[in-house]
């Protein structure tokens, strides 16, 4: 059992509220008692529990922060430039990871609203499930304010910060078709995923202005989890007539397909051309040249935090805001036509 409260009190000879005040700074105590206090704080080691703070003074410096994988590199730079601006404003975060889970999210969401937490920041695992969507209402009802990112919900008036992904692969795949290929294999993200549809969006659409028609077989959807983007690139290549090109729509996917390809023992751009969705700082250490659409994650993050804040002043009324940021192709030469 930790230190609470009533041990200090007793300790000191007064009474729990005459504790709370000292700890919270709020009414009058007198200075050789609060000197008592302060001390048998020190030689107890208490250190006071945030909620508790937050409960007792009816006001809360956390925020909650859900992702669907931290693990994932991109979202480590989401939150990063979260958290920098929320330093700055002396504010916590709660970082919840679904693990692309609905089931996680909705739990996330329960937590976070017994926590008192101000507002969320959140990456929906699905933008379109019913049972989340409401929790995500509910709560904004509540006052406490949501801001997305990266990923919309459908039919929901949110404020979020988004990346034109329709526009991100239709450059990628217009700079495959640039490069000669016509065999272009795509390794999409989920239905589910507003990011995963607008990526083959982006994609049919380069095709069509190529006039390549398109070949279903060359059409694979992954889930954004490394595992997806191995077993389809494994597929991929049992293709007699395989593509000379895949644009993968994710990093970690990526990854799953780049260690597909070598197990194969071929050669990227040799055998086979690649373009992926956010860097891999891993890959330029160990010299992989892999060309990327790059997504401004920590500036992502950021914008996000920026609009959490305006919400949160009360002084400062906000309709419905909705940033889209643009991605930037950077090509090392994995997207050739050798």
């Amino acid at each position: 059992m930790g230190i609470n409260i009533r041990d200090i009190a007793r300790e000191a000879k007064v009474s729990s509220t005459t504790v709370s005040r000292v700890l919270n700074n709020s009414g009058y105590v007198k200075d050789e008692t609060k000197e008592i206090i302060l001390k048998k704080i020190k030689e107890l080691n208490y250190t006071p529990s945030a909620v508790a703070r937050s409960l007792s003074k009816n006001e809360s410096t956390t925020i909650g922060v859900i992702v669907p994988d931290i693990e994932n590199p991109f979202f480590a730079e989401i939150i990063k430039g979260i958290s920098s601006l929320a330093d700055e404003k002396n504010l916590n975060i709660i970082l919840c990871d679904t693990n692309e889970t609905v089931s996680r999210e909705i739990k996330s969401l329960n937590m976070l609203k017994e926590q008192r937490i101000l507002g969320i920041i959140i990456t929906p695992t699905n933008d379109n499930n019913e049972m989340s969507n409401d929790q995500l209402s509910t709560l904004e009802n509540m006052g406490i304010p949501i801001v997305l990112i990266d990923r919309d919900v459908k039919h929901s008036n949110f404020d979020g910060v988004f990346i034109d992904n329709i526009r991100g692969a239709y450059e990628a795949t217009r700079a495959l078709i640039k490069e000669g290929h016509r065999k272009i294999a795509i390794i999409a993200g989920p239905d589910s995923s507003k990011p995963g549809r607008d990526r083959l969006t982006g994609y049919k659409k380069a095709l069509r202005m190529g006039d390549i028609p398109l070949d279903e077989k060359y059409l694979f959807y992954g889930d954004f989890k490394l595992d997806s983007g191995y077993n389809c690139t494994q597929e991929l290549l049992k293709i007699e007539d395989r593509p000379t090109a895949i644009l993968v729509c994710n990093n970690m996917m990526n990854l799953g397909c780049i260690k597909a390809i070598y197990e194969h023992k071929l050669n990227i751009p040799k055998d086979i051309a690649i373009i992926g969705f956010d860097r891999v700082k891993m890959l330029d250490v160990v010299g992989l040249n892999i060309s990327v659409v790059a997504s401004p994650n920590i500036e992502m993050g950021k914008r996000a935090m920026e609009l959490l804040l305006k919400k949160l002043d009360k002084k400062h009324k906000t309709g419905n805001v909705r940033i889209t940021l643009l991605s930037k192709l950077i090509l090392k030469g994995s997207e050739k036509l050798i």
